[in-house]
């Protein structure tokens, strides 16, 4: 399967399963289509040969430290985990970023998503710091970081 970049066009597609390959969680608001429209060119898609959605990366350069990078969401279709995309869609991210002069790449995610702890860090991202009341009170983050040079 083929990684290409993110066109707005992709939106619907994603935007209609992220909550069923999220076991239901209404995890939708999270991904505007702003991403598609304004990241396009460092966010990715892979498609199924049969056309269907089978994972994405939704990530951008920081506007603000021109050494960084940042992976916003990334979802990998239920039937299609363990097969390596997740990692293959942050390769390319790094090696993306890496062309483009970033060198640190930051993400968080739940402290309650143990399976996502578990990959970044067998990604090599380093836990930077949890992070209470980080996405507001309650919503407490792991914040990882991942030094690409």
């Amino acid at each position: 399967m083929e990684i290409r970049h993110a066109q707005p066009a992709d939106y619907g597609r994603v935007i209609s399963r992220v909550n069923a390959w999220w076991g239901g969680r209404e995890m939708a608001p999270m991904l505007p289509r702003l991403f598609f429209v304004h990241f396009e060119g460092t966010s990715y898609v892979v498609d199924r040969e049969d056309g269907q959605l089978a994972a994405f990366l939704i990530g951008f350069h920081s506007q603000s430290d021109p050494h960084e990078a940042y992976i916003h969401f990334v979802g990998v279709a239920p039937e299609q985990r363990g097969e390596g995309l997740g990692r293959r869609l942050y390769e390319r991210f790094f090696a993306d970023g890496l062309a483009g002069g970033r060198t640190v790449v930051r993400c968080v995610t739940s402290p309650a998503n143990e399976e996502s702890v578990a990959f970044h860090k067998a990604l090599g991202f380093e836990v930077e710091k949890l992070a209470e009341d980080y996405d507001g009170p309650g919503e407490d983050r792991v914040l990882f970081v991942k030094r690409l040079a």
